[in-house]
């Protein structure tokens, strides 16, 4: 098996743009059919209205030049005039309700879908793909707007030719000569209308990483976190200044755009103007020498204008539908997209795990281009022990981690799950069997029960279930502190005005609180096989670390457990400790053996247990059995390294 492929949603847009708007035409049918029926013959009336309204005037004005005599009551023309009139003004401000109405219902609907899209992707390749995230952006922006506007484009295309043919026909009539002017002008018009609407799509999919740049800035200026270390480094104005740079980037190509838009519209407008007073002056020549009546200048004054505005209205539609048709392409190139991992028609089962997970020689890189993360690697995840995992920054421990909650499949090699390939396996089913805290857990917006329980939905009706995985976090106690109990809402983002000032509406806790917070939430399944720690103490004092760990032996017996951790003292007690180095392991074993090898585990621990000796007591470069550092007992933690023998011993790894 080879390394990752293109993800889903990373192909390029080839779908005809009829496939696009069919799309888009179904789209808009499930979220709302009456609606859109309705606005189609609303459409329909009122762009017919026009065309009544100047045959009725015609026949009006002919009848009154000729005398009563000459014709017959004018009593039924005159109601069709008041009637289409009527049509005219009311008509429009019901077309604007139904396409406002349409716009909700199709917004909603698309997000619906959009997030059901995603939410079938099995691992997370596609989010660390910049072209799908760019292309989810697109999606995310014109997925509720651009099928509405395909549709009304349709619609109004619909529309304009409904008035075109009315009044192309009274002008072939009155003059095919002019008929024929308007109709060229028109087709101009058209295609450079949708020549515009080409070069706008491709300037909007051009400057996307430019306007997620100048997002990103933005976002990091007012974000909470970062705010110390803007402030203490003094970077407000260097970040400042890239933002507007990335601004004046995308500015400076959309008013490109807007110099191209603007001689292009001053060039038709001209054509049309030229065109329309052209047939202004053969109308004046025409009925003064008899060829038509007044009544037929009314229609051919009142033609003239309305079929060059129907034209250009024809063009703007056609040319919006085609920009907007070019957006939505990109909604259904991700909604339609294939699965980014393999899932088998007919999953195999997902017992309890009864032996082991195992890794069989397995390499993993993340594209084809990309350098191997691991490489051989063959380890064993015994049912009821603890494996530590310890490697410098790139090592690959994170990578491992992705791989066993499936969230890649392996280049090479075999994941098993009591001897069952873990692609034989529904990935739902499987992750069920896990708990896992990761290096970058989620803080959500939410109640503190609602922050633990989304680790296992049920858990929301049994508080009981909360508060024993909290207490076992070692956060119970703070969160029967806070104003509301375990129902306090962690987040200040919430507010209602009135509420600003309450400090009980939203508490927000500190990053090692956060940290026991998500560790609760990776204990609540009652049912999980294995659990993933992944620097599971990064944000607590070294005591607090141990005690957690010390209350985790307990709670994980009978599971298999991966922990890692850059303070190797929290690892000793593990059944077996592994290193990798550059994707490779190279050690493995208990704590004591590791450490009378003298190897790469024993240098590490002696850099740790060392950094805060004085020279010539202990020496920073000891290694060996004589540099181990005395074990964890009651509130000593053990001495703790500087932050830069942490930063040496610890790390992400393995993330492209």
């Amino acid at each position: 098996m080879t390394g990752p492929a293109a993800g889903p949603g990373d192909e390029p847009d080839n779908s005809p743009l009829l496939t696009v708007m069919a799309g888009a035409v179904r789209l808009a049918r499930r979220a709302a059919p009456a609606t859109l029926t309705g606005w189609l013959l609303l459409t329909v009336t009122a762009s017919a209205a026009p065309v009544a309204a100047a045959w009725t005037l015609k026949t009006v004005i002919d009848r009154l030049v000729t005398g009563p005599s000459a014709g017959g009551s004018l009593t039924g023309p005159v109601l069709l005039l008041v009637g289409s009139g009527v049509a005219m003004a009311v008509v429009p401000q019901f077309l604007q309700y139904l396409r406002a109405q349409l716009g909700r219902a199709v917004g909603l609907r698309a997000q619906i879908e959009l997030h059901s899209a995603v939410d079938r992707f099995t691992g997370i390749g596609p989010y660390e793909n910049p072209r799908f995230l760019d292309r989810l952006r697109m999606a995310r922006q014109y997925g509720g707007s651009a099928p509405v506007d395909a549709v009304g484009s349709v619609i109004g295309t619909v529309g304009a030719v409904v008035t075109l043919t009315g009044f192309l026909g009274a002008l072939a009539l009155l003059g095919p000569w002019m008929a024929a002017a308007v109709l060229a002008s028109g087709v101009l018009v058209l295609g450079a209308e949708i020549a515009l609407s080409r070069r706008r799509a491709a300037l909007v999919w051009s400057v996307g990483p430019v306007e997620r740049r100048e997002l990103f800035y933005s976002a990091l200026l007012t974000d909470l976190r970062a705010a110390k270390e803007i402030r203490l480094f003094g970077l407000g104005r260097f970040l400042g200044d890239r933002m507007v740079a990335e601004r004046r980037t995308s500015d400076a190509a959309k008013r490109g755009m807007d110099r191209q838009e603007l001689a292009v519209q001053a060039g038709l407008a001209l054509l049309s103007a030229l065109v329309a007073g052209a047939g202004l002056l053969w109308a004046v020549s025409a009925a003064r020498s008899g060829q038509i009546t007044v009544g037929g200048v009314t229609v051919l004054v009142t033609a003239l204008p309305a079929v060059q505005a129907a034209l250009a209205g024809l063009a703007g539609e056609l040319a919006m539908g085609h920009h907007a048709l070019l957006m939505f392409r990109h909604y259904l190139t991700v909604t339609g997209a294939g699965p980014d991992l393999p899932v088998p028609a007919r999953p195999r089962p997902v017992p309890p795990l009864r032996h082991s997970v195992e890794f069989r020689d397995v390499w993993f890189r993340y594209g084809e281009d990309q350098p191997w993360v691991l490489r051989g690697v063959d380890l064993v995840l015994p049912a009821g022990q603890a494996v530590g995992l310890v490697g410098l920054n790139g090592a690959g421990k994170s990578t491992l981690v992705k791989l066993v909650c499936r969230f890649y499949d392996p280049s090479r090699g075999q994941i098993l799950w009591d001897g069952v390939d873990l692609r034989e396996l529904c990935p739902r089913e499987l992750r069920r069997r896990m708990g896992a805290t990761f290096q970058d857990f989620m803080e959500y917006d939410l109640t503190a029960r609602e922050n633990i329980a989304l680790g296992d939905l049920a858990a929301l009706q049994d508080p009981d279930r909360v508060e024993q995985v909290a207490r076992v976090a070692g956060i119970h106690d703070r969160l029967t502190g806070l104003p509301h109990g375990y129902d306090t809402l962690l987040s200040r983002i919430f507010f209602s005005e009135r509420d600003k000032d309450d400090a009980t509406t939203g508490i927000v806790l500190s990053g090692g609180q956060w940290q026991r917070l998500a560790l609760a939430r990776s204990l609540i399944r009652d049912d999980a096989d294995l659990l993933v720690l992944d620097e599971p103490g990064s944000g607590l004092d070294p005591e607090a670390e141990y005690e957690i760990h010390r209350r985790l032996r307990r709670h994980r017996a009978g599971r298999a457990g991966l922990l890692i951790s850059h303070r190797l003292n929290t690892l000793r007690d593990a059944d077996t400790i592994v290193v990798l180095e550059d994707g490779r392991i190279v050690e493995r074993g208990p704590h004591a053996d590791l450490m009378r090898r003298s190897g790469v585990y024993a240098r590490l621990f002696s850099l740790q247990a060392s950094g805060y000796a004085p020279d010539g007591d202990g020496g920073a470069h000891g290694e060996g059995p004589s540099a181990v550092a005395p074990p964890l007992s009651g509130a000593a933690a053990g001495p703790q390294p500087p932050a830069g023998v942490v930063a040496a011993a610890s790390g992400s790894g393995g993330s492209p």
